[in-house]
């Protein structure tokens, strides 16, 4: 049987349409399981019914006239429940129905299976025989896994807009779901980008002349360097500072030993180029991959991406310049970064990737464009959207393709709405961040690019609320010593003095290791991660806060942060670590001081014990992101619970009341740095619960400040009074955003209704 499946599914597979895959279900079912009828019903929401799309063993004329209600017969009885229904006779059964002339008349043995993607009840694929017997147990779940794999060709037509084409000509336009990575609404025309070079497709081959390979290795190399030089060039008027570094990040991934050192020892042991190339990013990326945290993870996207652009070099020579529509909306598999900085940015209108997440450099970049984007759209039908109108919905992760006019007008109306709401949002830049009754809530920036020459900082931001120090890591292949520490520090530190820094000790470990000191675990979320690995290895520990302290001399405005805090023995050992370093510093002649230490809220352990962690430190930064993760026992970054990730759930808002009232008692402040700090809908609870400082992403600073500016503190702890009755996330979603609406800010997470 498993043979069987296999064929059937590559089949569906290579099916140029649904129809013709609907055909080849439908044929090689029937034979497989020896029935006499195989028929798929798909579910037509729009007209409340069950149209019966393809059969083999019922009249043909009977495809697209045999139309159920819903809820009605054995086969709305399956779709309702999302349950098997295996009877030995169907005429038998209350809820058998007759339908005249559709041929089944014939048959008593019945099988429904329900095709289900993301709890949704796409339709039903049913068998029947003519004896009266149940379908034994191994054609029923060879049905089930069948039907499991049909959902995904199903949803892929429903997006495309195929089944709606099918089914009803002339429906309503239907939009594909997605993850909202940069808002906005942008209309345009597709156009689909693809890999520019296959790092899979190269072979093993040995080198004929070693030195040969490497001087075109390094001039493929020193190639996108010069064509990074130039983007970095040519998007200088149109990206902020901060957003600029991007840049400065893929050129030192370019040239770093563990990408450039190791593919030249590669070819100097007997392999060519491109195959040294292949070897190294293989390995690159396995380290990337085991990395829980989002933002790390993502940053394997621009490792695959460049060693793209290097095989290009070394295959070709430059990229081929492309011929970009007037409005295009740029759509791919996974669209780079890189092809997103190719686009003149006046003709950039949307991005589209069926990967990536709100965490990756191409959310980051379309976020510091102001260019709308909706990545994860799982259902997108990549290579059927060259050339096809498009609108993409940035606010709710929505896209649509070849909308209706009635569509297309609605959102040029909204679009039209919310450039002068943006119009409104710029007007905010250099005013403070307070309430209307005088309470400043100061908006800090979260970060972790590196930068050599380019200020990271932008005026709005009050200073850095989290610098993650991982990245100079791990595209090392060894520790960074204290002195490359020191000098990294100082010049973040020196770029926003005096405005505080907040930078976090090395949150890497299990989960996310680095390629130099790899941790197998068989799990990762709750393994060797953040202090526990600094903590079993002081030498590190100390090193890095040596190089901070060192960094902040004159400065004075350094702050650090320790993560995944677990327990007062953790912290105790951390704060004597860092007592000690300072201790050390000073008798070698350093004029370093003792900085404010704080301790990431980031666990439910820290949650109970914040009173405890609060009197031991300066300040507690909640980490919303790992917070809500681990309270929820949700992976958002796994399709299949993602839609369980919910930062407002009732859980989330007790969890932050409880750590604000710790921290309060003993007098310490509390900012948020996770992602529902830079979220406005937010903002007012935030406000409610006496959090002291937000710290986000660039692109969400004026939309967070809007907020602040129109609210009073008695009126956000109001509505906090009123969140914490809700028992669902979606009631306080709804109360956040009628809040919104009544100030007249409903633009900031939604174009309109």
């Amino acid at each position: 049987m498993l043979a069987t499946l296999r064929r059937i599914i590559d089949a569906v597979d290579r099916a140029p349409a649904l129809d013709a895959a609907l055909a080849v279900v439908v044929r090689e079912v029937k034979q497989a399981i020896g029935a006499d009828v195989c028929s798929v019903y798909l579910t037509d929401a729009n007209r409340r019914e069950h149209v019966l799309m393809a059969t083999d063993g019922l009249p043909p004329d009977s495809v697209g006239r045999v139309r159920i209600s819903l809820h009605r017969g054995l086969i709305g009885r399956a779709a309702e429940r999302a349950d098997i229904v295996n009877l030995d006779d169907a005429h038998t059964h209350a809820c058998y129905l007759a339908i005249t002339d559709s041929g089944e008349e014939p048959f008593h043995g019945f099988l429904g299976v329900p095709i289900i993607q993301h709890r949704r009840v796409l339709g039903v694929l049913v068998l029947r025989r003519r004896m009266a017997r149940r379908f034994e147990d191994d054609e029923v779940t060879f049905v089930v896994t069948l039907a499991v794999q049909l959902a995904a060709a199903i949803a892929l037509a429903r997006g495309s807009g195929e089944l709606a084409r099918l089914q009803q000509p002339g429906l309503p336009s239907h939009f594909l779901e997605g993850i909202a990575a940069a808002p906005g609404v942008g209309m345009g025309t597709g156009f689909v980008v693809y890999a520019p070079a296959d790092l899979d497709a190269v072979p093993d081959k040995p080198a004929a002349d070693p030195e040969a390979e490497v001087r075109d290795f390094r001039g493929a190399v020193a190639g996108v360097a010069e064509d990074i030089a130039r983007l970095a060039e040519r998007m200088g008027g149109t990206l902020r500072d901060e957003d600029q570094a991007l840049f400065d990040a893929w050129r030192l991934m370019l040239e770093s030993e563990s990408f450039v050192a190791d593919t030249i020892q590669r070819i100097r042991a007997g392999s060519w180029a491109q195959g040294a190339l292949r070897a190294t990013v293989a390995d690159l990326l396995a380290e990337f991959d085991r990395v829980d945290d989002p933002y790390l993870r993502e940053r394997g996207a621009d490792v695959r991406d460049l060693g793209r652009q290097v095989l290009l070099r070394l295959q070709h020579g430059a990229a081929p310049q492309a011929d970009y529509p007037a409005q295009t909306v740029l759509v791919g598999d996974e669209v780079s970064a890189m092809e997103i900085a190719a686009v003149p940015r006046p003709s950039l209108a949307g991005i589209v990737s069926r990967r990536g997440s709100a965490s990756s450099h191409v959310a980051i970049l379309a976020r510091g464009m102001g260019v709308p984007a909706a990545v994860g759209v799982l259902e997108l039908p990549v290579s059927r959207l060259e050339g096809c109108s498009m609108i993409v919905d940035g606010y709710r992760g929505r896209v649509y393709v070849e909308p209706s006019p009635t569509v297309a007008a609605e959102y040029r109306r909204l679009a039209a709405e919310e450039r002068a709401f943006s119009a409104e949002l710029e007007a905010l830049r250099g005013l403070p961040s307070e309430t209307t009754d005088g309470f400043a809530l100061p908006l800090y920036l979260n970060t972790g690019l590196v930068v050599e020459q380019r200020p990271l900082g932008i005026d709005e931001s009050a200073g850095v609320g989290l610098y993650r120090t991982e990245l100079p890591f791990m595209v090392r292949d060894r520790f960074p010593g204290e002195e490359t520490q020191r000098r990294h520090y100082r010049q973040v530190l020196a770029t926003f003095a005096p405005r505080p820094v907040t930078i976090r000790t090395l949150d890497v470990g299990g989960d996310k290791p680095l390629p130099y000191f790899p941790v197998h675990e068989s799990n990762p979320f709750l393994g060797w991660r953040g202090i526990r690995i600094t903590r079993d290895h002081p030498e590190i520990f100390m090193t890095q806060v040596r190089a901070m302290l060192r960094a902040a001399v004159g400065l004075d405005n350094l702050q650090i942060l320790l993560p995944m805090i677990t327990s007062v023995d953790e912290l105790d050992d951390a704060l004597d670590s860092i007592q000690r370093a300072c201790d050390e510093l000073q008798e070698e002649g350093h004029a370093v001081r003792l900085p404010p230490v704080g301790v990431m809220i980031e666990v439910p352990a820290a949650v109970y014990q914040a009173d405890v962690l609060a009197r031991r430190v300066s300040f507690l930064s909640v980490g919303t992101n790992d917070l809500t993760q681990y309270l929820l026992a949700v992976d958002r970054n796994n399709a299949r619970v993602a839609a369980l990730y919910d930062e407002l759930h009732p859980a989330v808002l007790r969890a932050l009341k409880q750590v604000t009232d710790a921290a309060r008692a003993h007098g310490r402040e509390v900012t948020v740095c996770g992602e529902l700090a830079g979220d406005p809908r937010a903002t007012p609870l935030l406000l409610g619960l006496g959090v002291h400082s937000l710290s986000m992403g660039a692109g969400s600073l004026l939309r967070v400040k809007g907020v602040v500016r129109s609210i009073s503190r008695t009126r956000a702890r109001e509505l906090l009074g009123r969140a914490l009755l809700c028992e669902r996330g979606a009631c306080v979603r709804a109360l956040l955003m009628d809040a919104l609406e009544e100030i007249g800010l409903g633009g900031l997470v939604r174009p309109g209704r």
